[in-house]
């Protein structure tokens, strides 16, 4: 499998093209968006040098299958999937805010709190918490969504008081929220898991609130496996978890974090082929199915070719 780090197409009717972190999205017409879920991985903000062989894939065909899965909650941009690492939709307006949700003290959370503070955007988190204790009730810690750089922690309150997102739309957006992340939370314990947190974005099209990007990948989501999660929560021993953590707790004992001045570390072979894995291996667990990858030397070709004849037929 060769990896599909970047991709660079003239569709007809493109008007624009966007490079993200990870994927590449194409503007069709005024009402359409070709997004490409390439093999690209970030940590920290940061793209990394080498990409994941069938990383997309697993982005792109989890992504279609939990916007199917929680399409009677919110309404959502998809329209087709007409190739493994392709998504097409509606043009929505997004809005510049990322619903961070966690139902666990794991992470960027953790890493706060163990630094004594006890705020985390405006929420007071428990005294007397260990890494990885589930929260009496989710939390909502919001971000804004930077187009470059980093992400910013930020208040419901500050959301609203700066005009970012109308106080309405806010509380629509914090509704829904907490009804995905608990159907999220049904299909992960149905096969074993445990959805630790996970974040939402949203943006209006035609003015109606619609869920918009990935859902419930290992790229916006953690996940911990459920058999031995309380056994190890008492033994103070590290969870068995599926995300990309481990790829920036592999990045930190390189002494990589994003910031000015550090040197991103090179990925050999091997822990390629560790990261591919464990993303297979987070698809399989998701979905109960075995993962079937598309294999190609060339998928660049194959892409193009599949959302060319989409478009020749739907356009």
């Amino acid at each position: 499998m060769n990896a599909l780090y970047r991709t660079n197409y003239k569709f007809d009717g493109q008007t624009d093209l966007y490079h993200g972190k990870v994927r590449d999205v194409y503007f069709i017409g005024n009402d359409l968006l070709v997004m490409v879920a390439s093999d690209r991985i970030s940590a920290f903000d940061v793209i990394l040098n080498r990409g994941i062989p069938g990383k997309g894939q697993v982005l792109n065909q989890l992504a279609s299958r939990f916007l199917d899965a929680t399409a009677d909650i919110a309404p959502n941009w998809k329209i087709a999937s007409p190739d493994p690492n392709v998504t097409i939709g509606k043009r929505c307006e997004p809005l510049r805010v990322e619903m961070v949700i966690r139902g666990y003290l794991t992470g960027h959370a953790w890493r706060t709190y163990k630094s004594g503070q006890r705020m985390l955007c405006g929420v007071e988190m428990p005294k007397g918490m260990n890494e990885h204790d589930r929260f009496p009730v989710p939390v909502i810690t919001p971000a804004t969504k930077a187009e470059e750089g980093h992400d910013e922690d930020i208040s419901r309150e500050d959301i609203i008081a700066q005009g970012i997102v109308p106080e309405a739309i806010y509380q629509q957006m914090e509704s829904l929220t907490r009804k995905l992340f608990q159907r999220g939370t049904d299909i992960a314990a149905e096969n074993g898991l445990i959805l630790v947190d996970t974040k939402y974005e949203f943006g209006l099209f035609n003015g109606e609130l619609t869920l918009i990007d990935e859902i419930h990948t290992p790229d916006s989501s953690r996940y911990f496996y459920a058999d031995g999660y309380e056994d190890r929560q008492r033994k103070g021993e590290p969870q068995k978890q599926l995300s990309k953590e481990f790829v920036r707790e592999w990045l930190m004992e390189h002494e990589f974090m994003g910031k000015d001045g550090q040197q991103q570390p090179a990925m050999d072979d091997a822990f390629v082929e560790h990261v591919k894995d464990r993303y297979i291996e987070l698809y399989e667990k998701v979905t109960g199915e075995n993962f079937s990858p598309a294999g190609d030397k060339d998928p660049e070709s194959r892409v193009e070719q599949n959302v060319r004849a989409w478009l020749a037929v739907n356009r």
